[in-house]
């Protein structure tokens, strides 16, 4: 078993670890950080429910392996509120719209909801995106559903998150 030094910046708290060069991010975060926020749904990069934020762009931890991203800065649902304990826009509107039934895929959803938002107001167009020349990307439903379609909801919430991310795009 081969194993690395690595440090990762998560959720703003500063980690050097040791671990066995395999162990994903996901692995990392939930078994050896104790961070559960982030789910093992299907442990192939095709559900999102592992979605984290990794230096402000979303990837799917299931996939990322920890040592390839050493010195990275890690945002988990979990480091979205404020340390007042406030929720952050996109958790706010969720609860606001009822944005989850299980709740099992709704970390990796807000998550991946921040990073597009993200992507959206630096002018990052999608496949739907109408005018490709445009200086900004008009955020309509078919763009959220578009960005958000690698986010997985067994459930069948859509109904209510693209209204959530609606919202909390307009604030």
């Amino acid at each position: 078993m081969a194993v690395a030094e690595v440090t990762l910046t998560i959720n703003g708290v500063e980690h050097t670890l040791v671990l066995d060069t395999r162990t994903s991010l996901l692995d990392l975060l939930r078994e050896g950080l104790g961070l559960t926020g982030s789910k093992k749904g299907c442990d192939h990069g095709q559900c999102g429910a592992c979605t984290v934020l990794l230096d402000g762009r979303r990837v799917n931890s299931c996939l990322a392996l920890a040592v390839a991203h050493d010195g990275a800065s890690i945002v988990t649902v979990e480091g979205l509120a404020s340390d007042d304990g406030s929720l952050h826009p996109l958790q706010r509107s969720f609860v606001e719209h009822d944005a989850f039934q299980c709740g099992y895929c709704t970390p990796g959803q807000i998550c991946s909801a921040v990073g597009m938002l993200r992507e959206v107001s630096e002018g990052w167009p999608s496949v739907v995106t109408v005018d490709l020349s445009a200086e900004s990307v008009p955020l309509s439903e078919d763009e959220i559903r578009e960005r958000m379609s690698g986010n997985l909801c067994r459930c069948g919430a859509y109904m209510n998150i693209v209204p959530a991310i609606a919202e909390a795009a307009s604030e």
